[in-house]
């Protein structure tokens, strides 16, 4: 029998979390990624977004992740409407890096220092703030040095319009370079259940550095939520279709691994997403993990996660269940922008 998720109340808090040590970031435990609301994951309803936003609010995910690329730059202008009036209540974080046209034309990954200041300065003004929480590298220029691109964004966080800085899909290697150019807060990339990379050495480097992680996809795009079943479900336009995970017999596989994940939720009276998410939020408490959604119903369903307790046991016994060697497909189609 599916569990039915607990209706939320008016507001509550969430746990809070310190990303960072040398600059130190205080987020709600679960955050929320606005990336679906604009593109990507089908039809987009502007009414909705709005709502999902301010009642993430309400529920204390506070931690609200946009970016420049995601529309482009529709997402990050939807944002700063939802959060008018309510800024101190935000740790609010975008990205730079994956430069678009307003069409849609994608240029490439830009990280020279002039389109970082050029890049900071046109968020602020669509976001309507005067400063960012956290403000990330989307993806890493392989053509200019690090601590080219890192230099400038330290002199974002002099001139007060950037709190603190992330870096996102970088490596180990280059996240030292950058920690020792500027210390970063926080490292964003995929990290769930499905996708694991992160626990060789990337975690490891965190750790040793003081630098936070904020998992992003860490329902892997859906399909650890137990409700997606078939591909023709999802909109003609949305991304995932083309996704090595939702391919075929790859997808229908990892469908198997979902229902290992629904054996555990079963038990703990859970939805299969809650279950994934309170494993990755059982990874530490230097991690705060964006799951994103465009419904205010998954916002709430994904917020009781943080109320399900998941014992060292279960811990182990997810991680068995879903090896990542078991897992099929790449994480995505083309994996030359990520940073190795």
């Amino acid at each position: 029998m599916t569990q039915q998720p607990a209706t939320q109340p008016d507001r509550r808090d969430l746990p809070v979390r310190t990303l960072g040590s040398q600059s130190a970031l205080k987020v709600s435990a679960l955050g929320l990624g606005c990336m679906g609301m604009s593109e990507f994951y089908g039809t987009a309803d502007e009414a909705e977004a709005t709502a999902t936003i301010r009642r993430a609010l309400d529920l204390g995910a506070t931690l609200i992740d946009t970016a420049d690329m995601y529309g482009p730059f529709t997402n990050e202008k939807l944002v700063g409407r939802a959060i008018a009036g309510r800024r101190d209540e935000v740790q609010l974080a975008t990205k730079f890096g994956n430069e678009r046209l307003a069409d849609g034309t994608r240029l490439g990954i830009n990280g020279s220092p002039d389109y970082v200041r050029r890049a900071c300065d046109a968020s602020l003004e669509r976001l309507g703030v005067d400063h960012i929480d956290l403000y990330y590298q989307h993806r890493v220029d392989k053509t200019v040095p690090i601590e080219d691109t890192v230099g400038a964004m330290a002199e974002l966080v002099e001139a007060g319009k950037v709190r603190h800085l992330g870096l996102s899909e970088a490596s180990a290697t280059t996240i030292r370079r950058a920690h020792a150019v500027h210390p970063i807060t926080a490292l964003q990339t995929e990290y769930s259940l499905f996708t694991r990379h992160v626990e060789d050495e990337i975690l490891p480097t965190l750790r040793e550095l003081g630098i936070g992680l904020v998992p992003y996809s860490p329902l892997g795009r859906g399909i650890l939520t137990g409700a997606l079943t078939s591909v023709d479900s999802l909109d003609a336009d949305d991304f995932r279709r083309q996704h090595p995970r939702f391919q075929g017999e790859a997808f229908q596989g990892n469908l198997v691994l979902v229902g290992r994940v629904r054996e555990v939720a079963e038990r703990k009276r859970a939805t299969v997403g809650q279950v994934a998410l309170a494993w990755v939020l059982a990874q530490g408490d230097d991690v705060a993990p964006i799951p994103g959604t465009k419904r205010v119903r998954y916002l709430e369903e994904n917020v009781g996660a943080v109320d399900v307790t998941l014992d060292a046991t279960d811990v182990e016994e997810l991680a068995q269940a879903v090896r990542p060697e078991d897992v099929a497909g790449q994480r995505y189609p083309d994996m030359s922008s990520i940073d190795a």
